[in-house]
């Protein structure tokens, strides 16, 4: 992660008047969504952006009084292919810049909503799951 700039970062809260008293913080880089979450053992999640379908903002009643809301991704994922991200701060923030990442990324490497757009190669670093794509591996 060292290597990319981090765009931003929430953690989950309770939605007792969203205190951050969770351990689990979404993360988003330029080409990835990250997920860590535990405290004594820890597991981190990562979903490449290009594999986002759709995105959705929800925002309950109880959710609006402390400023909180869920972002639920969608994604073309074997071991998270919906993610709920769970009661954050500036969740519209967070889906409107994590929706234009997706968008740069899709189009850094051809790509726009599961299609190629160009015919010729790629020449990008990141494309070894992008053959197995378009093969229809994954």
């Amino acid at each position: 992660m060292s290597e990319q700039n981090i765009l931003i970062k929430e953690r989950k809260r309770w939605g007792f008047f969203g205190l951050p008293f969770t351990f689990t913080t979404y993360t988003l880089t330029e080409k990835k969504l990250l997920i860590n979450s535990g405290l004594l053992s820890s597991v981190e999640d990562e979903i490449l952006l290009y594999r986002v379908v759709d995105l959705t903002l929800r925002k309950t009643l109880f959710q609006k009084l402390f400023g909180l809301g869920t972002v639920i991704v969608h994604a073309q994922d074997k071991t998270t292919p919906t993610l709920e991200i769970k009661n954050i701060r500036r969740s519209h923030e967070f889906k409107e810049l994590l929706s234009e990442q997706i968008e740069k990324e899709k189009t850094r490497l051809r790509m726009r909503k599961g299609e190629l757009i160009s015919d010729g190669p790629c020449d990008c670093d990141d494309c070894e799951d992008l053959d197995d794509i378009l093969n229809g591996g994954i």
